[in-house]
């Protein structure tokens, strides 16, 4: 059966997206919701478009071209080609005569909007708002004719082309189709959004408004009325003096007019109009499950919607089984890993973890809404949250400013762990080291017993894993621990601040901690470029290591094998930990060896032999000297034998337990690199059986639907497909610290008025101020550091310590008091600043800054 070049909108459903495009497929779809008008019309099909490629030999071969290019200018110049090819081929006679045909069924002398719509436009992922080009009021078939061949060489656009790239698309799967819809003459226009675009508030509605069409307000051409509607009622409103509108002309084509003074500042809609729009809205929000982005006609005969599209940057909600408004918190920016995770690594984390968690954009989050609506917990979890994470709390106290909590369910008792008071425990180095052996075991146990689990046998095996892994989480006196070195640096830093004016002391009486697995990585990484450091063939071999298999290939080169031994070692204690660690699905170094490459070597060219020991012995001295110090000023203090007493107590606690602060972590993290192990034996035989393409498609499955496939040998490819585009389009959202069930998505802010102008705020985490070269960093793969540089990112996990043994200081966007990087940068002496919204945008790579780590912000240097 032939495709057809040409289908009537009303023929089109949301099915028909690979035909019409997206925006035909919208409008079809939104024709067939009771009570919306839709204008009538027809759709130029993609089968259409196929045909003029397959037409002109030169846009095939300039499509293909395109398709393998990464330079902008290079792919700028392209596609300006590919326009003029496509605006300059003639339209073969069968698809003239389809479109014409069309035209005659719906008036050949009516006036027409002409759309572009492509394949990868305003879906859920991905809006391309404004990337393809709209013609109003086109009159004639030829008119028609001609603008729909500008409509498909708009695809070629330098912004759509490059915003395409952005996304991962390869020109060569998107197709254009082309809307044709009679014209609405309105008398006024404009774009509702069924949420606040700026807020995320899915319960406020915002309508822009103008006089005439609506493409003077789209333009930017006049500024709009601005109303906001909440509950049915208009809850605010601007009305602005539009000079100007857009208006269509009798013959084709459409002109600008001057609005007299009284007509522009006229309310373009009543408050009545604004509440029937947006009522419109939400039910065309319901029929398509998401808020949307409507451009709407208000004619004499009422509204008409001419577009509809998701909204595609705000932030998903979590699912709910109920109307109660609720309170989350980012379990990210607590864990340093605010990237998307994928599906499996979401349902791993959440079957371990010890309170209930809400995934939403990739994310997971827990609920702590009953906490924070009962008066008895709010002020202790607020109080916690503000000293790891400032901005936590004030986006908390925000959202306290308006909540109304309703009754809450017991499930939303979860929330971040928090202390019971001074923990009850004596200060015993007994203690860390039996709670270290008694995970050792535990991990070890783990290890022997799955290595004979395959197939169903091997999850319900994992269950029983997860469980022991939530006990060996909770243990309580793993957990007193770890209050008790948290609270001695609290204890620490308020009491010496209050007696002896000083900020942030504990920073210099934590430096070299026993026990202390995070900064050991770091240093310990020292030791292996000192293994490499005399041998100058297997420098110049690791300086083109580009594969995962160059231990493999050490031993050819002379001096190799003493190294890959060195990398051996280091890989069996190490190896299961990466950026991102707490998603199982993320390359461990194990897996991908050469990430460390780059920083070994940046360790042979920046120090000396033997710098870990004296780094190590170096910072114990300065803690030593540290403690007798303060003990010798308070005690000449009124009441200075007790206050000295009662600090050296404080200090012994905090230096036998802080280390183990960082321990559990990498507990976890062991447990999660064997069960990935063992998921990937079970992906291997999927793959082998031919039920799997690619071992890392299982990634896209959760748990219990990887469960489901092994036992049944059977995988759902379509499923896997729209998790990876989906995971695609998480990675452009940036998570926000609280999000309510309003859609309402905060980050916080420092109120502060001790910040030079100028300067970016942030939290002080590790003392001590430094100037130094600013590198930006996103990906640590990707660092090059020398001695001096300050290491600016978005977030460090414990993976990124060995690169804090040859850095300055460091500036973080996310991060708090207790957070692995703020630990490590104390333990290493190195100043730092964490929680600095936009750090990596605001700091310029190679810029010169100075990091004041002991007040807490970041000075820009000319």
């Amino acid at each position: 059966m032939t495709e057809p070049f040409v289908v009537d909108l009303r023929d089109v459903d949301a099915t028909r997206i690979a035909d019409v495009g997206g925006k035909g497929a919208h409008l079809g779809e939104l024709s067939r919701i009771d009570g919306v008008r839709v204008p009538a019309g027809f759709c130029v099909t993609t089968h259409a478009f196929r045909r003029i490629v397959a037409a002109s030999q030169e846009v095939g071969e300039l499509l293909d071209r395109l398709s393998l290019v990464d330079d902008r200018e290079a792919a700028g110049d392209l596609a300006a080609r590919l326009r003029r090819a496509v605006e300059e081929t003639p339209l073969p006679d069968e698809v003239a005569a389809a479109i014409t045909g069309a035209l005659a069924r719906h008036g050949e002398r009516s006036a027409y909007a002409v759309r572009s719509s492509a394949t990868a436009e305003d879906l859920p992922t991905a809006s391309f708002a404004g990337q393809q080009d709209t013609y109003l009021n086109v009159v004639g078939a030829e008119e028609v004719l001609r603008h729909v061949s500008r409509c498909w060489a708009s695809l070629f656009t330098e912004r759509a082309v490059t915003y395409r790239g952005h996304q991962g698309l390869d020109h060569r799967t998107v197709h254009m189709a082309v809307v044709v819809q009679h014209m609405v003459a309105p008398r006024a226009s404009g774009i509702l959004f069924t949420a606040d675009p700026v807020t995320g508030d899915r319960r406020t509605a915002t309508v822009d408004a103008g006089f005439g069409l609506g493409e003077a307000l789209v333009s930017g051409l006049v500024n709009p009325d601005v109303l906001t509607v909440r509950d049915g009622e208009v809850a605010a409103r601007t009305i602005a003096a539009k000079e100007r509108a857009l208006e269509a002309l009798p013959g084709g084509g459409t002109k600008e007019t001057t609005l007299d003074e009284r007509q522009a500042r006229e309310p373009a809609l009543t408050d009545d109009q604004a509440v029937r729009l947006v009522e419109l809205g939400r039910r065309i929000e319901a029929h398509f499950g998401s808020p949307q982005d409507i451009e709407w006609c208000l004619a004499e005969d009422g509204f008409h919607i001419v577009q509809s599209r998701p909204i595609t940057t705000l932030f998903p909600v979590p699912e709910r089984d109920d109307d109660t408004f609720r309170v989350y918190v980012s379990v990210g920016h607590q864990q340093m890993m605010t990237d998307p995770m994928k599906a499996l690594g979401l349902s791993v984390w959440r079957m371990v973890a010890m309170a209930p968690m809400h995934e939403a954009g990739g994310r997971l989050f827990v609920d702590a809404t009953a906490r924070l609506a009962a008066p008895a917990s709010r002020a202790a979890l607020l109080d916690l949250i503000g000293k790891g994470d400032p901005l936590t709390r004030d986006a908390l106290e925000t959202v306290l400013e308006d909540a109304d909590f309703g009754p809450v369910p017991a499930e939303g008792a979860g929330g971040p762990p928090h202390g019971d008071g001074t923990a009850p425990i004596e200060t015993d180095p007994g203690i860390v080291t039996e709670l270290i052996e008694r995970s050792r075991r535990s991990v070890a146990a783990l290890e022997r017993d799955i290595r004979a689990k395959t197939g169903p046998a091997l999850f319900d095996f994992l269950r029983e894993a997860f469980e022991e892994h939530k006990r060996v989480l909770g243990d309580p006196q793993s957990m007193r621990v770890i209050m008790a070195g948290m609270e001695a640096t609290w204890w620490l830093n308020d009491r010496l601040e209050e007696w002896l004016g000083e900020k942030n002391a504990a920073d210099t009486l934590t430096l070299s901690a026993p026990d202390n697995v995070t900064s050991e990585m770091g240093l310990e990484l020292l030791d292996v470029a000192d293994v490499v450091r005399p041998h100058p063939e297997v420098v110049a071999f690791l300086r083109g290591v580009e594969d995962d298999d160059f231990l493999d290939q050490l031993p050819k080169v002379p001096g190799g094998a003493e190294v890959r031994d060195a990398f051996e070692s280091y890989l069996a204690r190490y190896g299961m930990r990466c950026v991102g660690e707490i998603d199982i699905t993320r390359p461990r170094w194990r897996e991908h060896p050469s990430a460390l490459v780059p920083v070994v070597l940046d360790h042979v060219r920046g120090f000396e032999p033997g710098a870990a020991a004296r780094r190590f012995e170096e910072g114990r001295r300065k803690a030593e000297a540290k403690e007798r110090e303060v003990l010798a000023r308070l005690r000449a203090l009124p009441d200075g034998e007790s206050k000295a007493e009662e600090t050296r107590r404080m200090i012994e606690r905090v230096r036998t337990f802080i280390g183990y602060r960082e321990y559990p972590k990498y507990g976890i993290v062991a447990r999660l690199f064997v069960y990935k192990q063992a998921l990937l034996r079970e992906a291997d035989r999927l793959v082998r059986s031919g039920a799997l393409a690619d071992r890392e498609d299982v990634f896209h499955l959760t748990f219990a639907e990887f469960e489901e496939a092994v036992r049944t040998g059977r995988v759902d490819e379509e499923l896997v497909r729209r998790r990876a585009e989906a995971f695609r389009s998480y990675r452009a959202l940036t998570p926000p610290r609280v999000l309510t069930s309003d859609g309402v998505a905060l980050t916080g802010a420092y109120r502060r008025d001790d910040v030079p102008p100028g300067a970016l705020a942030g939290l002080a985490v590790s003392t001590g101020t430094v100037e130094g070269r600013a590198r930006v960093v996103l990906d640590m793969a990707d660092a090059d550091l020398a001695p001096g540089d300050i290491l600016v990112t978005s977030f460090t996990d414990p993976s990124w310590s060995p690169l804090f043994v040859g850095i300055a200081g460091l500036v973080t966007e996310v991060g708090g008091l207790m957070t692995h990087g703020a630990v490590i940068a104390r333990e290493y002496g190195l100043p730092a600043v964490v929680g600095v919204e936009g750090a990596t945008r605001r700091i310029q790579d190679g810029q010169r800054i100075r990091v004041h780590g002991t007040d807490g912000y970041v000075e820009l240097l000319s």
